[in-house]
């Protein structure tokens, strides 16, 4: 996989001595993603959260793709891709062995975030915007039912998969887990009556797990959005009891 890491040449020496900035959308699944493994591997860093529709001049400028999640490193280095992030995050401290699950490989896990991020995410977004592709459909509520029922064929694998065990990989989390069941919560919650009534015990459990987890309450907490001078947010908040009290029980 290659790298998208761009450099920043024009830090202040106080920059370069900060911590790594955060740009984060609280909802995006990408973002969550991307903060679960910062939390979890205790990587802290400045976040900043935005509106997407009015992007602060500092994140434009260290990037012109300007997509969330945004890691930009003390060093200057940016991270723009939210796998990436994780890995960066994991590989520098990873308590919840979320980088070695005690059932198959990295490469597998590797493969189904793959699936999840190309087949299963072009449904979802079709089933969740259709209004979004309308060149792609003449009739916009069976365009995003098709789309549903595609996505829903890779959701049934999933559901064979955690017959066996409560994560996809054994009695504990993965990488794998953490990067795709924030895609799944976003395909769950576009029609949750629809999702309930599916046989998935199995997956609407996963999920259910996840969202009731003291990890996923941590990164889901609501801040107002950044602007220029506004007082530093560290996450994650290592001098918070309840954080710290989360991360160690993850170890």
């Amino acid at each position: 996989m290659t790298t998208s890491l761009t450099l920043i040449t024009n830090l202040s020496t106080s920059s370069v001595n900060a911590l790594a900035v955060l740009y984060s959308f609280r909802r995006c699944p990408y973002a969550m993603r991307a903060r679960l493994a910062l939390a979890v591997s205790q990587q802290q860093c400045t976040l900043r959260e935005i509106v997407l529709r009015d992007k602060p001049a500092e994140m434009l400028r260290a990037s012109a793709k300007a997509t969330v999640p945004m890691l930009i490193l003390a060093n200057g280095e940016v991270i723009e891709q939210s796998l990436e992030i994780m890995l960066w995050a994991l590989q520098r401290h990873d308590p919840a062995h979320w980088l070695s699950p005690p059932r198959r490989s990295m490469v597998a896990m590797r493969t189904l975030i793959s699936e999840n991020d190309g087949a299963f995410k072009h449904h979802l977004d079709r089933y969740k915007y259709p209004n979004r592709y309308k060149n792609e459909h003449e009739c916009e509520q069976t365009f995003s039912v098709c789309h549903r029922d595609s996505a829903a064929v890779w959701l049934a694998e999933l559901e064979k998969q955690l017959i066996a065990h409560a994560w996809l990989y054994g009695d504990k989390p993965s990488l794998a887990d953490m990067a795709i069941l924030p895609f799944v919560r976003q395909f769950a919650h576009t029609d949750g009556a629809w999702f309930a009534a599916q046989p998935w015990s199995n997956l609407q459990a996963w999920l259910t797990r996840f969202e009731a987890s003291a990890l996923y309450q941590s990164i889901m907490k609501k801040y107002l959005p950044w602007k220029t001078g506004d007082m530093v947010i560290r996450f994650p908040d290592l001098t918070d009891k309840d954080t710290t009290t989360i991360l160690k029980n993850l170890a």
